[in-house]
């Protein structure tokens, strides 16, 4: 005996999974606005300066990046991301300059480490992509409290 009941509902789920697939995706995109500050949760702001400005802040920084990356595995709320953009560090300008080369170079595996607990923490990823951050331009994470970030870029703002 043939039970129709059965086979009308799987075919009606085998349609209905076929018909999901030929659809175009509904969800937004993370060009939106409203979608980075829905995953972000938190301001983000930007500003540019010359990496001598910052020299004392990126070392420091440097200094305790295994500290911040403990933070960045616990983190998740922020009130504010600041990338700060240090736009004579990129390496379309030559690079960081000697003394935050040096200190990179020291501290090259933990920086490596760094990017990928950013880089794995979606909150912070966004925030930076948003920005048009690449991870390999991240050289320093600095937490102000518990809820301000600071992420040092060896990189231009984007245009």
């Amino acid at each position: 005996m043939f039970n129709w009941t059965i086979h009308t509902r799987t075919a009606g789920l085998a349609l209905l999974a076929t018909g999901c697939l030929l659809l175009p995706a509904a969800a937004q995109g993370l060009d939106s606005e409203e979608a980075i500050d829905t995953i972000i949760g938190s301001e983000v702001d930007q500003q540019e300066t010359q990496s001598i400005a910052a020299t004392g802040d990126v070392l420091a920084a440097i200094d305790r990046t295994r500290e911040t990356m403990a933070r960045i595995r616990k983190t998740s709320a922020l009130d504010t991301v600041d990338i700060v953009f240090l736009s004579d560090a990129a390496a379309t300008e030559g690079g960081p300059p000697a003394e935050i080369e040096a200190k990179i170079e020291a501290h090259s595996d933990e920086i490596a480490e760094l990017r990928k607990e950013f880089e794995g923490n979606a909150m912070l990823y966004h925030a930076a992509d948003s920005r048009d951050v690449l991870m390999r331009d991240i050289i320093a994470v600095e937490y102000k409290d518990d809820r301000h970030v600071i992420v040092y870029a060896a990189a231009k703002p984007p245009s």
